[in-house]
Formats: structure tokens, C-alpha cells, sequence
């Protein structure tokens, strides 16, 4: 989703001059530390206002891991980046459509064991799996009650953000963004897909609880099955709020079923633990030109696990400046030790 933010720009000399902003001395934990679990190592904004072949290398909303080792990056203006993993430099972009030739408003990613692109557009929403060179090689099912009202209950710019596939490539799982009309503010849908031969069938649903005002721009599957979830939210005068959580869905109740999610009785959300609020991480120098509660964040929304070892996770998030004069393109590189 877009959202109409009012964020901060790095000084110009701080993002031509370096690729990554250090954290300081690595054996200075409590300098990176934003929570118990979670430190920060270093920022960049070295693409923010950037183009690459003619495209402009922003309004970024997904990251994933190719199988190379390289990023992929998803734009939410129909551009898909591959990125160089050290230096988050463009090295290819590749144009997506509808099969109508339409602009997506895509905003979730997974690259799939066999290199194709599983790909969501929150219009409708859908999902569409893509190959390497942007040809629409297959769709999936959706949900009725998640589409889009009139055809289902959900609202525009309000559905998939997030995409994950779940260890062992079995499991697709899509987030909404919001609730849908009928359910309870802050409850969010949780679908998932299973792989059957060479396609992904409709499968369970699961319900997860925002925090007040926050919606979830965006989800990434840990090693052991559990999910990463950000949670995100703007206040006109006071800025984002960002916060990090993992959530256990292994207790949780199938909701595909459910019509109406209204804190009844049996119905079991996801389980989640906060993490980190990037708001308590350490600014590492980023100013903001507007309010924020820490001069490092933006409009946070995607993420990806780009490694594991030791018990911590390697993670990167990425900003979507909305092609925005006053947001800033930042990634972050962050640790996160899972409870």
C-alpha cells in the first residue's frame, strides 16, 4: 500500500558517499542494539532518487533471496530489480504486467525453488507466478471473502502485501494489509496455498492481531516455521511506527470457514512476540526532515531473511519512498536472535 508519509531525507553528502552507514565497532553490541533480540549494523541509502536503464529505482515494497545469492526487488510501480547483494547496486530490471498489459500495483515477492517469481498485486488482489523475464507463466486462486469489494470484502490497497514460502517449499502464505469488512479492526487474514504438482491450491487460513492503528506490510518465513511479521503505521505530526514481531501459527485455527472474526469464542490467533520496535534502534547519524519518534525510520515494508547461523538471523529491510520528494529509499541490515 502507498501510503501518503511524510518522512525524512539523509543528507545529501551522507547517501552519495557510502554504500553502508557502519554501526560501529562490532564488539560494541549495546551501540547496535534496538531490543534484547534484534540489533542494527548498518543503513544505506545509496539507490534512494536513483534510476537504472530509464526506471527509477524506488517505491520498493519486497525483497527476496534469488537463487544466485543476489536481491531481488520488487517495486510496487510493476519493476522488478535484481540487485547485487553486497553493494544493493541494480544489475538487472525486468517490467511486469497484467495479462492485459495493465500496470500492477505489486507488492509481494517469493522466488520459487525452480527461479520463477511468485508475484501479488493488491488491486484485485492476486497472485501471479512470473518467469525470470516477466512472462505470466500461471495465477492463483483467491479467497472470495479477500477480494476486493464488490466481488469480496476487502479493500483496495488493503490486501496482499506480504509473501512468504514456508521451509521446505511446500507452503505459499499471503498477509493481508488489514481487516476485511465484517471482521474485527486489527484482526488480519492469513492465507496459505500447497503445492500440488507444478501449481498451489487453495489451503488453510489463520488470523493474526495488529497492534492498534497498524496494518502488516509484510511477512518473511524463519528456518524453524515461524513467521516474521512487520507491523506499520503513520501519525500525521508524530511519524512511523515499525515494530518487528514473530508469530507461531502451529496452535492457531483454520478461519477459511469463518466468515466473521469478532473475538468469538474457539478461534485461536496466531501467537506473536515483539521483537523490536525500530523505533528504539540506534539512529547511526539519519536525520529526518519531519517528525519522527527516531530519525532512522521511514515507510518501512519489505524484508527478507538473507542468512542464518549461530541462532541469529541475518535480515534486510527495505522502504518504499513512494517516488516521494521528502522519503528516503533506506535499506537496513539488522540481527535477530528468535525467543
Amino acid at each position: 500500500m502507498r501510503l501518503r508519509t511524510v518522512l525524512a531525507t539523509v543528507t545529501a553528502g551522507l547517501a552519495a558517499a557510502t554504500t553502508l552507514t557502519a554501526a560501529g565497532p562490532a564488539n560494541a553490541l549495546s551501540s547496535n542494539a534496538c531490543s534484547p533480540a534484534v540489533s542494527l549494523q548498518s543503513f544505506s541509502d545509496t539507490l534512494d532518487k536513483t534510476t537504472y536503464e530509464g526506471t527509477f529505482v524506488g517505491n520498493l515494497s519486497a525483497l527476496a533471496v534469488d537463487r544466485d545469492g543476489q536481491l531481488a526487488a520488487l517495486s510496487d510501480r510493476s519493476s522488478l530489480f535484481t540487485l547485487d547483494r553486497t553493494t544493493l547496486q541494480p544489475t538487472s530490471v525486468v517490467p511486469l504486467a497484467d495479462e492485459n498489459g495493465a500496470a500492477l500495483d505489486s507488492e509481494g515477492l517469493v522466488v520459487d525453488r525452480d527461479g520463477t517469481r511468485l508475484v501479488t498485486s493488491e488491486t484485485e488482489p492476486s497472485i501471479r507466478r512470473y518467469s525470470r523475464d516477466g512472462r505470466i507463466l500461471d495465477r492463483l486462486p483467491v479467497p472470495d471473502a479477500l477480494k476486493v469489494a464488490p466481488a469480496g470484502r476487502a479493500t483496495s490497497n488493503q490486501t496482499f502485501e506480504g509473501l512468504t514460502l514456508l521451509p521446505g517449499g511446500h507452503t505459499l502464505l499471503a498477509s493481508m494489509e488489514y481487516a476485511i469488512s465484517g471482521d474485527s479492526t486489527g484482526i488480519v487474514r492469513l492465507q496459505t496455498w500447497e503445492r500440488k504438482g507444478t501449481h498451489f491450491e487453495l489451503a488453510a487460513q489463520y488470523a493474526y492481531r495488529t497492534d492498534a492503528g497498524l496494518g502488516v506490510p509484510e511477512v518473511a518465513a524463519t528456518p524453524d516455521g515461524r513467521l516474521l511479521v512487520l507491523e506499520r503505521g503513520f501519525t500525521s505530526g508524530v511519524g512511523n511506527t515499525v515494530r518487528l514481531y514473530v508469530a507461531d501459527l502451529r496452535h492457531a485455527t483454520d478461519t477459511s470457514g469463518i466468515d466473521n472474526l469478532t473475538g468469538q469464542d474457539g478461534v485461536r490467533l496466531a501467537r506473536k512476540t515483539l521483537l523490536a520496535d525500530i523505533a528504539d534502534c540506534p539512529s547511526l547519524g539519519a536525520t529526518a526532515k519531519q517528525p519522527q519518534p527516531n530519525p532512522l525510520l521511514d515507510n518501512i515494508e519489505g524484508l527478507a531473511v538473507t542468512g542464518h547461523a549461530h541462532g541469529r538471523l541475518s535480515l534486510l529491510l527495505v522502504s518504499d519512498d513512494n517516488q516521494n520528494a521528502v522519503q528516503t529509499t533506506r535499506f537496513y541490515r539488522l540481527t535477530a536472535r528468535l525467543p
